[in-house]
């Protein structure tokens, strides 16, 4: 029904996940795996051992013994499993926030082209033509993967089908049977599928994952929690995203250390009770889980983090990741490496008048300026979405000392450089640190940098443009740190600057490291001279 999603493939490993319209024995070369099955839906997750590094192998999914894909007469070049070189140079290509909808003309002009489709297009005829020496080693996706609280028309019907719309969450998706339903319309796009068939994936969450502004603050989880809806919502929301896409980004040590996965195997019959309790657990004890993951790629090190489930709210000691979250990251985030790549779904480095205003807006929250100005930020704080890590002043200070001491070679050899990779913004930009608190300047340091790729569908509203080119410019800046001075906010211990862009395309970002080289190409989806989806080159950064 959905799938086959090519997820962790390292060395000489693989997993492959697919969702089946009955319980089955799912087989991929030499290996298979049952189905297990939560709500009614089933999923098999085969993973295959024995490849060799650096490896090309096409494969075939047999659901008991059939083959099923790739389909009779598919227009696309057979998926293939490619391996990770170790010695070779490594092409991460990423982005965030894709709304499905048709791929018509007038969809087009509300939400542009599909940068992904586009990138699919290309990859197919590369193949198509032999072997393509620009094969990316993985899809990073960060956050936005669906839609659930704004679908598309396709999955409002089908709400309408099931519930009465008029009856909160109305067009929203309430259970898991509707976010089965939404992941399939975001990946059954023919030429898309066939990209998620070949190339493997890594993915974390962000807010319309579950819904707007999740977890901005303790208010919103309190307003939230009194919704009689809410509860449900969460609970097929943490517990389809542990199925759609946490499940994938896990090792096969950590899929198989993971109690989650062992207790849903094991389930006798519909494992849909376990999951909703894990997921009822998560959400009321974030310390329970771990949503972020590493990645070991060809020399570099890429940590993906969880800024939305793990947030500690209570105001006076907000985080944006929880302790044990922390102390994982502090223990992975090491020199002795090309390159250390950070990926957030959140920006970390913003354009500075938003950093400081945001700044500026948890300290009056937590009562800087008594309780009426702390009841007026907060409404601020959700309706303009301050919620970044500008926003968690404690993280954002914590997180420039772990940088600053990677870049220096205080935790193991400095590497070249120290890049986040985010999304979220719906526009892009390449930032750089210009100094920071140890000294004027960061000489003797490796750079420290943030590239921000968004959207891949959903551009920017014309109007938000416009306030999103003010907020980079030197005079919104200067409003900014007025604003942090008048609250008595300490100075922040990085200072830094947008470089490049903003730029408001609907684009994917491809990050090419070669040895200890890295170079970023921005580009944008359009249509070409025949009306089909292509990408052309926005900018390139070469990291010096």
């Amino acid at each position: 029904m959905l799938g086959p999603l090519l997820r962790y493939v390292d060395e000489t490993t693989a997993a492959v996940w697919v969702e089946t319209d009955a319980p089955c024995e799912v087989g991929v070369l030499d290996a298979a795996a049952r189905t297990f099955t939560v709500h009614g839906h089933h999923y098999g997750l085969v993973e295959i051992e024995g490849l060799a590094p650096g490896s090309v192998t096409p494969y075939t999914v047999l659901l008991d013994g059939e083959q099923v894909w790739p389909e009779p007469d598919s227009p696309f070049p057979p998926p293939r499993i490619r391996t990770l070189d170790p010695e070779g140079p490594l092409r991460l290509v990423f982005g965030s926030c894709r709304r499905s909808a048709p791929h018509d003309e007038l969809h087009n002009r509300v939400f542009g082209v599909d940068a992904m489709r586009a990138y699919a297009s290309r990859l197919a005829a590369a193949s198509r033509e032999g072997p393509a020496e620009e094969w990316p080693d993985a899809l990073l996706l960060l956050g936005d993967q669906v839609y659930a609280d704004s679908p598309s028309a396709e999955v409002r019907a089908f709400l309408a089908a099931r519930r009465d719309l008029d009856v909160p969450p109305g067009a929203e998706v309430a259970d898991f049977a509707e976010y089965a339903y939404l992941y399939r319309q975001a990946w059954s796009e023919p030429v898309s599928r066939w990209l998620l068939s070949t190339v493997q994936t890594a993915m974390i969450f962000d807010d319309h994952d579950i819904r707007d502004d999740w977890n901005t603050s303790h208010a919103w989880r309190q307003r939230m929690g009194q919704l009689p809806w809410w509860r449900d919502r969460i609970v097929a929301g943490l517990g389809s995203y542990w199925i759609y896409q946490h499940l994938g980004n896990l090792s096969p040590a950590e899929r198989a250390a993971d109690p989650v996965l062992a207790d849903v195997r094991e389930a006798a019959g519909d494992a849909g009770p376990v999951l909703d309790e894990f997921a009822r657990t998560v959400d009321a004890e974030p310390e329970s889980y771990r949503w972020s993951y590493g990645r070991d790629f060809a020399g570099s090190r890429l940590i993906a983090l969880d800024t939305r489930c793990g947030r500690v709210l209570q105001p006076g000691r907000r985080d944006i990741l929880d302790p044990p979250e922390w102390a994982w990251f502090d223990r992975l985030a090491k020199g002795g490496r090309d390159h250390l790549f950070v990926a957030t779904s959140l920006p970390y480095l913003l354009p500075a008048s938003v950093h400081h205003l945001e700044r500026w807006n948890e300290a009056v929250c937590d009562g800087r300026w008594g309780r009426r100005a702390a009841a007026a930020a907060e409404r601020l704080r959700q309706a303009i979405d301050l919620e970044h890590w500008s926003a968690f002043q404690r993280s954002f200070d914590a997180m420039a000392r772990v940088a600053a001491e990677v870049a220096a070679g205080r935790r193991g050899t400095a590497p070249r450089s120290v890049l986040f990779l985010s999304g979220d913004v719906h526009y892009s930009y390449f930032a750089g640190v210009t100094s920071t608190d140890e000294g004027a300047s960061p000489r003797g340091m490796s750079p420290i940098c943030q590239a921000v790729c968004s959207p891949v569908r959903n551009p920017l509203d014309r109007s938000l443009r416009w306030a999103s080119r003010l907020s980079s410019t030197r005079a919104g800046a200067l409003v900014g740190r007025a604003l942090c001075r008048i609250a008595g906010t300490l100075a922040s211990p990085l200072d830094w600057r947008i470089e490049r862009g903003p730029w408001f395309h609907n684009c994917l970002l491809t990050l090419e490291v070669d040895g200890r080289s890295c170079s970023l190409h921005w580009e944008a989806a359009d249509l070409d001279g025949t009306g089909d989806p292509a990408l052309h080159r926005v900018d390139t950064v070469r990291l010096r």
